[in-house]
């Protein structure tokens, strides 16, 4: 006999063989109509493996939260079956479950299209109906060797001679289709459900090498009820309207270029945005007693090396050589030998630099140093996106430079002011997460002891809840991450704090103590929008490109019907700049509502459409982005109205 342990404490004994799924039986047949999985010792399991003496169990539901993922892995490999009972010759490569969904690749003459999504569900929704078992089997590698090379699964054979010698193989069966998978997986195909949708196809290279062969990939997602999986494509829906780069050209604000990967051309409406989020912060930061400084973008790579850097960044760090090219159109342009170079990634071992320049006395500290700094980082072609992930990035970053008894006040500081200015931009839903040592890091474990404990204390004393999560700080200290959600529902995370005592230790960052001693300081890295280029994209879609008046790069237009009200329109102009507002006009020979058809699609907030009659009366007619009808009022009003709501946040008294 065995024992098993349930999370309430209590035990049951069993046979010796006992299965998940005996256990759950035992326990309550509708338990187990609604049981689909089971965590064991943890881990989830499929109810199909035996039990052990002393393993502790938790059953997993299909409306569980934990059974998504199963739900989705299963999909996946239904997905793989229908491919291929509907075109016998396509090779399957892997098919993971991804963030609201999963994928599976596919190698095939003949690229799949969005037309054949539709086949492809329907043959799905069939197998999932046959309600075939997941069964599991384990076979040796050179067995899966043979099978795989019978059905001509050359992708397959290539992943099996990754496995090493003597490892066996986990071999996943549903009716007669199988593949090679870690598991778990849910009971039957009829777990899956109908919630299931295949949402786009497109080309990827095989283990993402641009040397390999381009597979076909599949995307789908899948959800535990119909309900969900409505809630979900209405939210990709909108995520579709509100995409930064459709909004971005129609509103004429930026755009990138193939001469130029991950770089952003702002055009002048897309600058005023830009200005204005960077003005904003500027003056919350001048308030908060930060001072501002630049260094430079270029830094031999002696100091990466010191700071730690180069050994873990270096992939990511575009590399200069120091050096004059050649002239001569024969000779090499570099010689190979140079010095080099690095662009800055970050600013943080620039910001010590300029912290080591003079004595500092434990009466300067909290020293809060700021930058707007430009940094580059090099990312793969295939990952950049938009304002979302760029190679050339402004970040509104600091470091706060303090004694370890500074900590706890300063984190207060900084979170208050996070707070406010996410406030500011309209975000009130945030979580925080205290992400603790990765696994390569810096430092000592004493050292990450003490930081992680300091870091977790000051967050605690500031009252605020949090979550833990594992191996996810920078790899000099723990970090808190703050994560926002947007207007539907998406989770961005923006703003960091990391705690690091191990940079000030690399780069001999010191100041003089009460006791006349060196002492290092604590390190505080920081950053609240973090990269201004993709704060600005989580702006333009959370407002769906209707930007608050303060930040709307073209705040009014004055609009005429007739060419007889030009003289007054011009004069409403003059007097809108007058009041610091950003406004055009739009004098041109066309029907007033092809002209406010025209502003709404750029998502400019009021116009003030000139008749004759109001001309005449001194008024103007406001029609609001959004809004139904207009509404007449003096020139003087509608103005001073606009002028207020254009004030900044911070600004208001």
């Amino acid at each position: 006999m065995i024992t098993v342990k349930f999370p309430d404490g209590a035990t049951r004994d069993y046979a010796v063989g006992t299965t998940g799924t005996t256990v759950v039986e035992s326990i309550s047949k509708s338990l187990a109509k609604k049981t689909v999985a089971m965590r064991r010792n943890g881990e989830l399991s499929d109810l199909s493996e035996l039990m052990e003496n002393g393993d502790v169990i938790e059953f997993v539901l299909r409306d569980d939260e934990a059974a998504l993922e199963l739900i989705r892995h299963d999909a996946a490999h239904v997905l793989a079956e229908a491919v291929q009972e509907l075109w016998p010759d396509t090779q399957v490569t892997i098919g993971p479950v991804i963030e609201n969904g999963f994928y599976y690749d596919f190698s095939r003459d003949e690229p799949f299209s969005m037309d054949d999504l539709k086949t492809i569900e329907k043959r799905m929704g069939q197998i999932i109906q046959r309600g075939a078992s997941f069964t599991k089997e384990v076979w040796s590698r050179e067995e899966a060797k043979r099978v795989f090379k019978a059905k001509g699964e050359d992708f397959k054979i290539e992943l099996i001679d990754a496995v090493k010698e003597g490892e066996d193989l986990n071999i996943y069966k549903q009716g007669q289709w199988f593949d090679v998978c870690r598991g778990p997986h849910m009971r039957t195909t009829r777990d899956v459900g109908q919630a299931f949708k295949l949402t786009k196809v497109a080309g990827a290279y095989w283990r993402g090498d641009s040397n390999n062969p381009v597979l076909s990939r599949i995307y789908g997602t899948a959800w535990a009820t119909k309900e969900q999986l409505a809630e979900h494509l209405h939210m990709i829906e909108e995520a579709e309207k509100r995409d930064h780069r459709k909004l971005g050209r129609e509103m004429d604000l930026f755009h990138l270029q193939e001469e130029a990967q991950g770089s952003v051309f702002w055009h002048p409406k897309g600058y005023v945005i830009f200005r204005a989020v960077e003005s904003y912060i500027r003056r919350k930061l001048d308030n908060a007693g930060y001072q501002e400084i630049k260094t430079p973008q270029l830094l031999d790579i002696k100091l990466w090396e010191k700071s730690g850097h180069w050994e873990k960044f270096r992939d990511g760090m575009f590399v200069v050589p120091d050096e004059v090219p050649a002239e001569d159109d024969n000779a090499p342009v570099l010689s190979g030998n140079a010095k080099l170079m690095a662009l800055k990634p970050m600013n943080c071992p620039a910001h010590v630099q300029v912290f080591n320049q003079g004595i500092k006395s434990y009466r300067d500290l909290p020293l809060r140093l700021a930058e707007f700094g430009c940094c580059h980082r090099n990312e793969a072609h295939g990952a950049l996106h938009g304002l979302m992930r760029v190679r050339q990035l402004t970040m509104d970053d600091a470091h706060i430079f303090c004694r370890e008894d500074q900590v706890q006040d300063e984190t207060k500081k900084f979170c208050d002011l996070l707070d406010s200015i996410y406030h500011d931009f309209g975000f009130e839903d945030v979580n925080i997460l205290l992400s603790t040592r990765p696994e390569v890091r810096a430092g000592t474990d004493e050292i990450w002891d003490k930081a992680e404990g300091d870091l977790g204390d000051a967050l605690e004393a500031t009252g605020r809840s949090f979550t833990i999560e594992e191996g996810e700080g920078a790899f000099y200290g723990p970090k808190l991450e703050f994560h926002l959600k947007d207007a539907i529902g998406r989770s961005w995370q923006c703003g960091t704090l990391q705690l690091d005592f191990v940079l000030p230790e690399r780069l001999d960052a010191s100041y003089i103590g009460e006791d006349s001693a060196r002492h290092r300081p604590v390190m505080l890295h920081r950053a609240i929008l973090g990269s201004l280029e993709r704060f600005i994209g989580i702006l333009i879609e959370n407002h769906a490109g209707r930007m608050p008046m303060w930040l709307a790069p073209v705040q009014c237009v004055v609009a005429t019907i007739v060419s007889d009200a030009d003289e007054a329109a011009l004069k409403v102009v003059e007097q809108l700049k007058a009041a610091g507002l950003r406004v055009e006009s739009d004098f041109r020979n066309e029907k007033i509502n092809y002209k406010v058809r025209e502003h709404s699609v750029a998502k400019v907030p009021a116009i003030f459409v000139i008749g004759k009659r109001e001309a005449e009366e001194g008024s103007v007619s406001v029609r609001r982005l959004g809004a139904q009808g207009q509404t007449v009022m003096s020139v003087e009003e509608a103005i001073a109205a606009l002028a207020s709501e254009a004030v900044p946040p911070d600004l208001r008294d």
